[in-house]
């Protein structure tokens, strides 16, 4: 007879269709992936012994076996993301360095790297259509970039460094998620809570519950600030205690960098092994090992572009703390002329309110998150054709907030999926936004019968809960990031490629990944778009058409700033990637101050420690590719730009440049490269034009 823990361990190891999430226990995780593991080396053995050089009989095979270890390690590492826990922490720390050495030994196989280079050699070569060619180069690539080539010791010390780099990333995600946790601030007094919007204030009452203040009210407090993000913007942005701010603010920049938290060894370790490792496959610096699969072609071209960028910023963002200071000293407040960092939120916002008229809070009551969700819907149908429906029941999932949906073609045939996790929950879901394929579109042909494997995609963002009575309320930043992710989700779900491995956002080079994802957020600001959603969730009433045009007005405010902003991040990374040495010198601090005097106007105080937070970089997948924003940026602005030139209310026009975007930059995922694929859409090649146009930063011609 099975018990009940046998049943629970095989539910990680069915390998296909939807997760089931109800049943998943941390408990599982260790002994499910250490069968998974055995067998997928035993089929490993069985495939080197067999492989042919053919696509039946290396490519297919091989993709199969990689997908069953990513569908079981792919749950484990979403739980990861969105049901945090320290037994799920365990267990994932325990089979992590067995999934890595199984990675290794696949990734270095003689006997599947050979049969590859002779399939692109082999007369076959031209019977493969562009995405099956891509993905043998591409893993033809990656081999030689997983030390395929090396021989005995340089590969021993290379797979001793994957491992350790494993561990290493995972531990500095949980530190920012255990640091960013450990503070609160509960505040007491009404004066403590002066200028504080109602929304913050229910959301505080809710957090003083939830931590044991079971009367606390919105109205009488008492009041629990957080460093997440619903609750720690808000607060910068409208409170009156200058004390407080500051506190908070260094509490915020200070994050993991010091205790049993402290990430800084960590980076420096991290960055140590990553140099190592590029080194012992030929390259000077980790960044030219990074770029070795990218769109850029050298550091040397990331790095004009981003100059290109900082040059027309910079000027800007002075002039925007310039602004700032003068607005103060308007207000006779004593800071005035002397602003600092935890000033600025307030005062941007302050400034903001008065040139535009309106505050960011009133337009939270227009923005209920049914509400956005019908226009995004809206939208999509409108210049792609696709109807999305809501598919709740239908899917296991992992927390009862999380919706599930349908995508239908024109014909009402179902050709995608998609869960959407939508509201904060620091306690055990990680910050930020972000979108992760659950399952991969592919074709297959069995018994003579075609079945074509719908894409399901996970859409996370980190918005205000609904707080009491009223629903989420987004603001209009939060449905900007939410129609970012959709960006991301599209690329994957509305693919035509029928290779998973060229399916959606595989096998793209990534500093193209964030195309659609960027080239989403415009439609926030088209009118069409903006009236269908955006209706006050009590009367019903759309959004006031001054409001429209003060959300316009306010599109490019501070925008210097901004771009300056995310030109630093990118800068740091590629320094720290390409220049810096570990235990020189120079220190981390050293790099970040010495980038800063040139990328921000404010200089960081000594307490900045944002390295220590900068997870894009040391715990996912943006080292030395934090460029990648601002160069795909480019490309999305550009594909925007495309239906700006046939007119925005031009209906058919839109339809028809919608079209021919969903069929090249969305359809074809990796089966082509990105460059190709953009020509395809824009015919030609891009430039920066309609970015600085986009952000203000260059009067259109």
């Amino acid at each position: 007879m099975k018990t009940n823990a046998t049943v629970t361990k095989k539910s990680l190891l069915i390998g296909t269709g939807l997760p089931p999430f109800e049943s998943i226990k941390p408990e599982d995780v260790v002994p499910a992936m250490m069968e998974l593991l055995t067998e997928l080396k035993q089929e490993l053995t069985s495939l080197e012994a067999t492989v042919k050089p053919t696509w039946n009989e290396l490519v297919k095979p091989l993709q199969q076996l990689v997908e069953r270890l990513y569908w079981s390690w792919g749950i484990v590492a979403h739980l990861m993301g969105v049901k945090n826990s320290p037994e799920l922490r365990t267990a994932y720390n325990t089979v992590q360095p067995k999934v890595v050495e199984f990675t290794n030994q696949l990734n270095q196989s003689q006997s599947i790297y050979q049969a590859f280079k002779k399939l692109r050699n082999s007369d076959n070569w031209q019977n493969l259509d562009s995405g099956q060619k891509r993905i043998v180069e591409v893993a033809i690539r990656n081999a030689e970039l997983s030390g395929v080539g090396l021989d005995k010791e340089q590969r021993e010390r290379f797979n001793t460094i994957q491992l350790e780099l494993a561990e290493l990333c995972t531990k500095f995600s949980n530190n920012v998620l255990d640091a960013t946790k450990t503070f609160s601030l509960t505040l007491t007094t009404t004066e403590e809570v002066d200028g504080l919007p109602s929304s913050l204030l229910g959301l505080a009452a809710q957090a003083a519950r939830d931590a044991g203040a079971e009367n606390a009210t919105p109205e009488n407090g008492p009041w629990r600030i957080t460093l997440d993000s619903p609750s720690f913007i808000p607060f910068m942005q409208h409170s009156r205690q200058r004390d407080l701010r500051e506190q908070i603010y260094k509490a915020f920049i200070s994050r993991a960098s010091s205790g049993k938290l402290n990430n800084y060894p960590l980076i420096e370790r991290i960055l140590e092994l990553r140099q190592q490792k590029a080194e012992i496959l030929g390259f000077k610096s980790y960044a030219e090992l990074s770029l070795a699969s990218k769109m850029a072609p050298s550091v040397e071209a990331v790095e004009k572009l981003l100059e290109e960028l900082r040059s027309v910023s910079y000027d800007a963002a002075v002039k925007d703390l310039e602004e700032l200071n003068a607005y103060a000293a308007s207000k006779n407040a004593p800071e005035a002329n002397d602003l600092k960092h935890w000033d600025i939120y307030f005062w941007a916002e302050r400034l903001q309110e008065e040139k535009f008229a309106f505050t960011a809070e009133e337009l939270r009551p227009y923005f209920p998150l049914l509400q956005v969700l019908d226009g995004l819907f809206a939208l999509v149908k409108r210049i792609f054709g696709i109807t999305i429906t809501p598919a709740d029941g239908q899917a296991p999932v992992w927390h009862e907030d999380v919706r599930y949906f349908q995508i239908s073609d024109d014909s009402n045939t179902p050709i995608a999926y998609f869960y959407l996790d939508s509201y904060s929950r620091p306690a055990e879901k990680r910050g930020g936004a972000w979108m992760n394929d659950c399952i991969t579109r592919a074709k297959s042909v069995e018994n003579g019968q075609t079945n074509v494997r719908l894409p399901v995609a996970y859409l996370m963002c980190n918005q205000t809960p609904p707080v009491d009575s009223k629903p989420s309320l987004m603001t209009f930043n939060e449905v900007e990031i939410l129609f970012h992710e959709f960006g991301h989700g599209l690329q994957h779900m509305l693919t035509k490629v029928d290779y998973a491995g060229a399916a959606g956002i595989n096998n793209i080079e990534w500093d193209a990944v964030e195309l659609p994802s960027q080239f989403m957020e415009n439609w926030c600001y088209d009118r069409k778009t903006l009236f269908g959603m955006a209706k006050h969730y009590q009367t019903g009433e759309t959004l006031p058409e001054d409001y429209y045009q003060k959300l316009l007005a306010a599109k490019n405010y501070r925008s210097g700033s901004a771009m300056l902003r995310q030109l630093d991040f990118g800068l740091v990374d590629m320094e720290l990637h390409h220049r810096y040495q570990p235990g020189g010198q120079e220190t981390l601090v050293d790099v970040r101050n010495r980038i800063a005097e040139n990328t921000t106007v404010l200089k960081p105080l000594p307490e900045d420690s944002f390295l220590c937070v900068f997870s894009h970089i040391f715990s996912s997948s943006y080292a030395a590719g934090y460029y990648s924003y601002k160069w795909a940026e480019v490309l999305s602005a550009d594909a925007f730009a495309a239906f700006e030139e046939v007119g925005l209310s031009n209906e058919e026009a839109i339809a028809t440049c919608g079209k021919r975007f969903r069929e090249t930059v969305l359809a074809l995922g990796g089966s082509m490269h990105p460059m190709e694929v953009f020509k395809m859409f824009r015919e030609r090649e891009p430039n920066t034009q309609a970015l600085l146009r986009h952000s203000g930063l260059v009067v259109a011609t």
